[in-house]
């Protein structure tokens, strides 16, 4: 495929506000594609030259682009930076230079047959510049970017640029791509449960689409949990108390939740790999888990699934989010590692000694568990507690939180690792500081209202927010945010959202309210609110016309809490069924 077809399908994507329509134009692209071009073409779409997993990363800055802009276009880097300032998009710049900057360029590049560069080629070269590093990196970079920019037509140039920055503006998520993928060869989108399976094992949309062009369903069906390959992580339910809890579970493993951010560990032999949540390598921010997992973990092969949290040893204590999250970071890693150690408290195995344990029992899998692992200071065995009576249940819990931890996470005995599943086999319980069980509420936030008075001088003055549907993979909103943030969070948010904002509503997003400005959806935040109601203006939950039927869920005087970004991706946000549970646990207490 040329990379000029691929621009007029990402040109597609990016102006619709319809995710039907966004699966539509997807089934066209890749009816074109060929078995060998759909992992490329997978990556591109998601801004990237390899998996979320692989610590390959394009890495250019603004400036670094904004200076390769220049220098393929024969401007002045300050004036690209200028124009950079009044669209806030350098693809947008990079178009417009094409074009004011060399005539009929784009009509003569295509009439020379220089825009016939391939998929493939622009994707070697993307790679390239992803893997140069030592002296001379920003100019090696910016040359390779410069021949691409020079090759290729407005069209290309705008979509091409984007993807060096890590903003392809597109705002499409992994589960539309496998609608696409189903809708195309299993011949109904509504198949993508078949495929999903697979992805949440392999963590990779390039691998399961050039395994379903080259061997079908069952091919993607037989691909298994590997070494070095994060598995996507098992999530929980939530129950109102203790009681309920052991009503609808029976006796369950009792394991204390800990705040802080989910380690994957990765270990083959002597070489140990580090993987968070959202599916990225974090080996090199955490070299005493690394150590401790050569020290302490006597299997060969290992997969371990654990939640990391920074310890205060002089008093004890284990450390809140806010601190905990400082060790997530590229530079001056060895004296934060000083200052806030980690503990790795792993609470389950999923592989052993070249071995998938993930369809084993639970209670086996602890038992695998502790029979490779070696007590000692930086990981520890989380095993739990087997409980199967409400009053000692309430006991854990009121000790975890005495312990300035979150609360706990029952686990059905019997229950398999479901990867990327979030159902009943595992339940959270939290308690908020009154007293009550409660829990904080994930969001994304989906757009700002320009503020008035004082924070006109932010930019921001209210975020919309909104929460995940899964069922349909999109974001639908929940609330406006005012309150919260300090005066230098307002100014950051601006900042930041800024760098992702769009022309008009992303097609997944689904909101009756229209900001001042829309951004993609990314930016996850933990809220904490009074209550849940219904609001007929909200539509999380919300069903019928759009000016009446089922009013949607709303949150009553929400306050911003702390960014999630860090460890969550968007679609880890609180879902709509989620919502409407927690709307429910109200009127049980």
């Amino acid at each position: 495929m040329l990379f000029s077809k691929l621009a007029e399908y990402f040109e597609k994507l990016e102006q619709t506000s319809s995710r039907l329509t966004l699966i539509d134009i997807l089934c066209d692209l890749f009816k074109e594609v060929k078995a060998e071009e759909v992992s490329k073409v997978c990556y591109l779409i998601q801004g990237r030259v390899a998996p979320f997993y692989e610590p390959i990363e394009i890495g250019m800055a603004e400036r670094t682009v904004a200076a390769s802009i220049a220098r393929a276009y024969g401007v002045k880097r300050e004036d690209v930076l200028e124009e950079y300032g009044k669209v806030g998009d350098l693809g947008l710049v990079a178009e417009q230079m094409t074009i004011c900057h060399s005539g009929k360029r784009s009509a003569s590049i295509i009439d020379s047959g220089q825009a016939r560069m391939t998929v493939a080629e622009v994707f070697k070269t993307l790679k390239e510049i992803a893997q140069i590093s030592g002296v001379g990196t920003v100019e090696k970079k910016q040359g390779l970017l410069v021949g691409l920019l020079q090759k290729v037509d407005s069209v290309s140039a705008k979509h091409l640029v984007r993807i060096p920055l890590g903003v392809s503006r597109l705002g499409i998520g992994d589960p539309t791509i496998l609608d696409a993928f189903a809708k195309l060869k299993l011949g109904d989108r509504s198949k993508r449960k078949l495929l999903e399976g697979a992805y949440n094992r392999v963590s990779d949309l390039g691998l399961i689409g050039e395994t379903l062009w080259k061997g079908g369903l069952v091919a993607v069906e037989k691909l298994q949990v590997r070494v070095g390959r994060p598995i996507r992580s098992q999530l929980a339910e939530r129950l109102p108390n203790p009681e309920k809890v052991i009503e609808k579970m029976g006796e369950v493993n009792v394991q204390r939740k800990l705040d802080g951010f989910r380690v994957q560990i990765h270990k083959d032999g002597e070489a140990v790999r580090l993987f968070s949540r959202n599916l990225e390598e974090t080996t090199a921010m955490f070299p005493e888990i690394v150590e401790g997992t050569t020290v302490q973990i006597k299997a060969k092969t290992a997969i371990l699934d654990c939640e990391a949290i920074g310890f205060n040893p002089l008093s004890d204590e284990f450390l809140p989010f806010q601190e905990t999250t400082q060790r997530r970071r590229k530079y001056g890693i060895s004296e934060m590692a000083k200052k806030i150690p980690l503990k790795a408290f792993c609470f389950d195995i999923l592989y052993k000694n070249n071995k998938s344990l993930i369809n084993l029992p639970l209670h086996e899998r602890l038992k695998e568990l502790e029979s490779i692992a070696k007590q000692d200071d930086t990981i520890i065995i989380e095993k739990g507690e087997t409980v199967k009576d409400g009053k000692k249940l309430q006991i854990l819990l009121d000790d975890a939180i005495s312990k300035g931890l979150e609360g706990v996470v029952c686990k059905r005995l019997d229950s398999k690792y479901e990867a990327g599943a979030r159902n009943f086999n595992w339940v959270k319980l939290k308690r908020h500081s009154a007293g009550e069980l409660e829990d904080t509420i994930d969001c994304v936030i989906l757009g700002y209202i320009f503020g008035k008075g004082k924070r006109s001088g932010f930019g921001a003055g209210s975020l919309l927010v909104g929460v995940y549907d899964e069922s349909q993979d999109e974001f639908v909103t929940v609330s406006k945010i005012g309150t919260g943030l300090t005066d230098e969070e307002w100014r950051e948010i601006h900042k930041r959202a800024d760098k992702i904002k769009v022309l008009h509503k992303p097609a997944r997003v689904n909101s009756l309210l229209t900001p001042s400005v829309w951004i993609e959806p990314s930016i996850v935040i933990e809220v904490l609110a009074d209550e849940i109601t219904r609001s007929p203006v909200h539509t999380a939950g919300k069903k019928g016309p759009p000016a009446g039927g089922e009013p949607g869920y709303a949150l009553r005087f929400p306050r911003l809490v702390k960014f999630r970004e860090a460890d969550k991706k968007a679609e880890d946000a609180t879902t709509v069924k989620e919502l409407i549970e927690m709307y429910k646990q109200q009127f049980k207490k």
